[in-house]
Parts: structure tokens; C-alpha cells; sequence
């Protein structure tokens, strides 16, 4: 259908449940299958609309090649795309839930290191005792590398985190991590402590359009 207008939304979890109320609200009430593992959906009464339910990060993805028109994700998983992909995305509106921030955090020992700063100092001397770079895990380099240059940290390594990064320092993989925390409690759990101006990026849901397909959205939205 030349006008069919496709709509990501997360597939899973709260951010489903938020993204499925927020449509509701504004009077676009979402049909879903009854079948569990059914990935599509409809806006009632408008019969031009397709739901796909998908992983947050595939939102963005689809998004920037234009194979959805609009859809609801993280701003961190947006700021964190390639800039190619981010010139593509339109961020129609930042709502009112999935609140997290990405940080910079230490092991709790770590009792002299408060700043970013105080990491240059560690990172030297990684470098000039160990012959190595402080290692840095996380599930998004993009945004540690911008941060970390910005603050004058250049010796540092990145290492690609492929889940629980709260694990990496006590296992031997990494120094510290960048991660999403809500609250800072899975941190605080897990030994860990957020520097002081650790701040990389305030998330929180939005709904992104597709610049090039955004006009026909005015339809709907």
C-alpha cells in the first residue's frame, strides 16, 4: 500500500506497555494479536497503519533506512547511532518515561578517584606501571569515546560490552564502565560508584520520525 505508514514500537517489557499507553492517550488505541508471539499489530480505525513490535535499538535502525516512518525508543540508543543514521532521525517528541542516565562508574576502592578528571591520573599510570590503557567496557563507545575526548582522557581503551558490563571490572576485563542506570542501584549492588560528574546523557523515550517520510505522518500524529 503506497500510503501504508509503519510504526515501530518496543516489543517487550515496560517500555512496550509505556509506548502502547502513550498511543492509547492520544486516542490511537493499538490492536494487537492475541497470539503470543505475534510481532504486528493495528491502530484502530486506521486502516493504513502497521505496528511492529521490535527490539529499542532495531527502532532506530529502521528508522534512519526509512523502512519505518516513526516509532518510540531511547535517545540513547538514537545519540549512539552512526551520524549518517542520527542526520535521518527526527525526534518529534521526548516523553514522559523510560528516564535513564548513562554514566561513567568506578569500582567503590577506588577511594581517589571522585572525577573524570582523577582518571586521567589513573590512566597514566596504567600506562607507565602496566604498559596498557585504562579500560573502559560499555555497550556504547560512541557516546564514552565523544565524552571521554571532551574531557581530556585520551588514554583509555574501549571494550565491547556483550551484557552484564557491571561484571567487567571484578573479572578482570576492565578498569571501569560507562552504563544506563535508573536508579544507581544495580551499580551500587554490584560495588560500583558514579563519578561525580559522570554524566554522559540524560535518556528518556521519544518518538522519533523519519525525516524523509515524516509529511505523510501529520496524517496521524
Amino acid at each position: 500500500m503506497k500510503d501504508l505508514i509503519s510504526i515501530g514500537l518496543p516489543s517487550k517489557g515496560r517500555l512496550k506497555d509505556k509506548a502502547i499507553s502513550f498511543f492509547n492517550n492520544q486516542g490511537l488505541k493499538i490492536l494487537q494479536s492475541e497470539k503470543e508471539r505475534n510481532y504486528f499489530g493495528t491502530i484502530e480505525n486506521k486502516t493504513n497503519t502497521k505496528i511492529i513490535f521490535l527490539h529499542a535499538k532495531e527502532i532506530i535502525q529502521r528508522i534512519g533506512d526509512g523502512t519505518l516512518d516513526a516509532g518510540i525508543s531511547g535517545l540513547d540508543l538514537m545519540r549512539e547511532s552512526k551520524k549518517n543514521l542520527r542526520d535521518k532521525i527526527y525526534v518529534k517528541q521526548k516523553l514522559n518515561f523510560g528516564y535513564a542516565n548513562l554514566v561513567v562508574a568506578v569500582p567503590d576502592d577506588w577511594i581517589d578517584v571522585q572525577t573524570v578528571a582523577d582518571l586521567e591520573e589513573v590512566s597514566f599510570d596504567l600506562r607507565s606501571r602496566r604498559n596498557r590503557r585504562l579500560r573502559v567496557a560499555t555497550k556504547y563507545p560512541n557516546l564514552t569515546n565523544d565524552f571521554l575526548i571532551s574531557k581530556g582522557i585520551t588514554q583509555y581503551k574501549i571494550i565491547s560490552s556483550l551484557g552484564a558490563t557491571e561484571t567487567y571490572p571484578f573479572i578482570g576485563s576492565s578498569e571501569i564502565i560507562t552504563d544506563i542506570s535508573s536508579s544507581g542501584k544495580t551499580l551500587a549492588d554490584n560495588n560500583l560508584r558514579i563519578l561525580k560528574d559522570g554524566l554522559i546523557l540524560k535518556s528518556t523515550a521519544c518518538l522519533f520520525f523519519s525525516k524523509k517520510n515524516k509529511n505523510k505522518l501529520n496524517k496521524i500524529f
